[in-house]
Parts: structure tokens; sequence; C-alpha cells
């Protein structure tokens, strides 16, 4: 095969799959990056490559088997595989690799965010071939490298690991314990994407609001100036950049700590989009120290009153887990009760799964299944009634639409987002035939739009 590669010039070819979260696909980014630097060919398929790279998920059962199942696809249909990613870290029975004891032949398994090593393997397994510059690579930002999502929006991951310990949670075990990037590495990168066109910036890491503990707020520098490493420095760069380019940047994964309200103000301006994805998991005190969650219900609810007050438009989103092992009827109520309360705009629910390795494993009170399921039907019910409701009074307003989805110039309409959708996770907005025959629709631009109907999840809108 080496020698067919030389003779012919064409350059190898690597097949990609990247399972799992926006963490996950920003690993998935820098390999392909590294990879398109060096003169590999890259594609989303098996078939003809030399070898296939799969980054997996291990956070939930669901994801397991989806990941195993990708890794005997590949194998089956290629030969030659390399895995990464979650799964790639986790340890099976009698402590062995979980991955190596299911599929034996795969070429190497890495643990997540370990680029080098991936590459390291791909070297072992396929010569590399030459090395041209990054900023040659197409579809690639420059240092900002190539980037999974649509051009018009990316996420930029800001740190690496955890340092919380939640009990139904195994993610330190695979991906460690915090490590922040460097302030003015971020910073070059948001630039990098704003230069290129990127209009959404989303700010992700397993913990946002913990952005430079590790480092002690260490002070960075960017643009010849003195910048500390930390969530509100970061956040008023970050805005100020895109202020610049007429660019959102949206803010995932932050608990909700006292110095998160600091933050209300840079959204409070239009510096960044009053949005917040909080993963507060549950209301109920008992049930969230069984979590070992860093808050308490009770400081989640004025701290959300509290922010409302500093920025009324602010729109959250969270997501929770019923049926965690111990919740009592009452304790269910409770969450209920406090979603109800807390008008969270977008909440979604998990019926709790056991994890192997989780220590919630050993708490004791595991709910039948159907017990599960059946709260998180009930949870989803009072949830998606709280949104529509809020969605609802959005009728009749004029938003500032992102377009995703333009055919024809949008003659026939399209679809969009407004600063309370993120991308996948949330709604849409429809966008109809604008009225001026003139008025054009194009993906990647903002355009205004008169909300005209809520439909489930989604906005209607007109375009003027």
């Amino acid at each position: 095969m080496n020698a067919s590669i030389s003779n012919t010039g064409a350059a190898p070819k690597v097949g990609f799959v990247s399972l799992g979260c926006p963490k996950a696909l920003t690993d998935s980014e820098l390999i392909l990056t590294q990879l398109s630097a060096e003169g590999y060919e890259t594609s989303k398929t098996f078939e003809g490559a030399d070898l296939v790279i799969v980054n997996t998920c291990g956070f939930i059962d669901d994801a397991v088997k989806e990941s195993l199942d990708t890794i005997g696809e590949a194998l089956a249909e290629n030969g030659k595989v390399i895995v990464t990613g979650c799964l790639g870290a986790k340890a099976g029975e009698g402590g062995g690799n979980l991955v190596r004891q299911m599929h034996p032949s795969v070429l190497a398994v890495t643990g997540p965010h370990a680029t080098q090593e991936v590459m390291d393997a791909v070297h072992a397994n396929l010569p590399k071939p030459h090395d041209p510059f990054v900023d040659l690579v197409p579809n690639a930002f420059g240092v900002a490298g190539i980037k999974l999502t649509p051009r018009h929006y990316a996420y930029l991951k800001i740190s690496e690991g955890c340092n919380h310990r939640c009990t139904f949670c195994i993610i330190p075990s695979m991906r460690g314990d915090l490590v922040s990037r460097p302030i003015g590495d971020v910073l070059k990168e948001a630039q990098a994407l704003f230069e290129g066109g990127v209009k959404e910036l989303l700010v992700i890491s397993q913990d946002t609001s913990a952005y430079g503990v590790d480092v002690k707020y260490r002070t960075g520098f960017w643009n010849g100036k003195p910048v500390k490493t930390r969530l509100f420095e970061l956040a008023q760069a970050l805005g100020e950049m895109a202020q610049s380019h007429g660019a959102w940047v949206r803010l995932h994964y932050v608990y909700p700590y006292p110095s998160v309200d600091d933050i209300l103000p840079l959204m409070a301006s239009g510096l960044i989009l009053p949005y917040l994805d909080v993963p507060f998991q549950h209301s109920h005190p008992d049930v969230l120290k069984r979590m070992k969650r860093p808050a308490n219900g009770e400081k989640n609810m004025e701290r959300l009153l509290r922010w409302r007050e500093v920025c009324p438009d602010i729109v959250v989103r969270s997501t929770f887990i019923a049926g965690f092992p111990g919740e009592t009827e009452a304790e269910f109520e409770h969450l209920l009760d406090f979603v109800r309360e807390a008008q969270i705009d977008r909440a979604g629910c998990f019926a709790y799964s056991p994890v192997d390795g989780a220590a919630a494993n050993d708490i004791g009170g595991m709910l039948p299944q159907e017990v599960r399921e059946e709260r998180r039907a009930r949870f989803m019910a009072v949830a998606e009634a709280v949104s529509a409701a809020k969605l609802q009074k959005r009728v009749g307003a004029t938003m500032q639409i992102l377009v995703d989805s333009a055919p024809g110039l949008g003659k026939k309409g399209g679809v969009g987002r407004s600063y309370a959708d993120a991308p996948e996770i949330d709604g849409v907005v429809k966008l109809l035939p604008p009225e001026k025959i003139s008025k054009t629709l194009r993906v990647g631009e903002f355009t205004k739009a008169r909300i005209v109907a809520a439909q489930g999840h989604d906005l209607v809108a007109q375009p003027f």
C-alpha cells in the first residue's frame, strides 16, 4: 500500500467518525486539522480509506453502545481502525481496556483530547505524506484549524477536564481535572474564527465558570496587553471582538457560582448574548447532596431571580436528571415546582441511567426503570408547558435572526435562530418568504424578523 501511494502520488486517505458532545467535536477538529496539515486526505466514509479513526463517547450506556457498534462497523468495512475519545479511556472487566476487550483487532486506543497520540498511531500505520501550511488547508480558519460545524458558527473550547466529583458522572476519570487553555491562545483562535466569517462563537468546556481556577487566574497577554485567565475577562474580550465583527458569543456549561453574577452586566449591555446554559441537574438539597453538586437549589433560585433583575431578557437553558437513586416523590415534586417557579426557558431531562464506574451506583435506592421513565415524562410535560408559554410571549416581537438555511436565497423562506436558540439543542425560527421581493436571506447572515406564531419548541417569523 505504501508503495502504491508513493508511485501514484495519491494522498493517503483517513476515514473519520466523530460521536458525542461538542467537546468531543472540538477534539475531532484538532485531529482533522493536523491530518490535513500533514497532507492526509480525510472523509466521512469507511470506503476507500487506508484506515479509519473513530472518536467515541463513553458517558452513558446508549453512547457506549453506539461507539462500540461504530467501531465494529468500521472494522467490518475497513479493517484498520484507531479509536480515540472518552470510551477509549474506559476500563472493562478486570480493569483492562474496554475497547480492546470488545474489539481486540483495533490498531490503537487513546483517551480524549489526545491529538498527538492519535497522530503517532496514524504515522505508525500510514506514513506521513508531506507537511503544507495549515493556512492552505481547505475549510480551515488559519490558527483555528478545521471546523466540523457550518462555516458561520463554531465551538471554542476554553478548558479540558473538571474538578467536580458528581456521583453520576465519570468525565473526570476520562478527561482528568480542569486544565485551562492560556487566555492568549483562546483569544487568538477566536480572532481567527471571527476573521474567517464566524458569526456565532459557542464557548464550551466541562465547567466554563471555573476557567482559570487551576492556574490561579494567572495573567496572560493578548495584543500586548495583560489579561487575567478568568471567565469575566475572557467574556469581555470575546464580546468586544465579536462586536467589531457583528457576531454573537454564547456561553455553555456555566455552573451557577457567585462569580457568574459579574457576567450579567455584559449580557445586559449586549456585549455577549443574554443566554446561559446552566446544568442544574436537580433542585432538592438532599438530592443535590447525593449528587455531590457544587450548589444547592435555594441558592440557585435566588441567583436566577437576581440574574433576571439585572438582565430581563436572559434565556436560561438547563439539564436535569429524574429518578436519581433514592429520589422520593416529594423530592421529585420539589423539582417540578422549581422548574415552574424558575421559569426555565429550555429544559432537557434524562431518566437516571447507571454508568459503569459512577459513585451513584453505590448510593442505594435505585428506582425501577419504569418509575424513572415516568418521572422523566412528567418533568418534560411541565418543562414544555413553561417553555411554550414563554415562546408565546414572543409573538409580535421583532428579533434578530441568524440564518442557518435559505434555499434559493430564501425566496420561499428559510430557517434560523434567535439569541434564545443554541444550534441543535434548542428550537429554531422558521422564516416565511420575505415581504419585499427584493429581500434575500443568506446563510450566515442576520436578518430582522417579526415573530408571528409559536409552534411547539419553535417560532415562526416574517423577515423584513
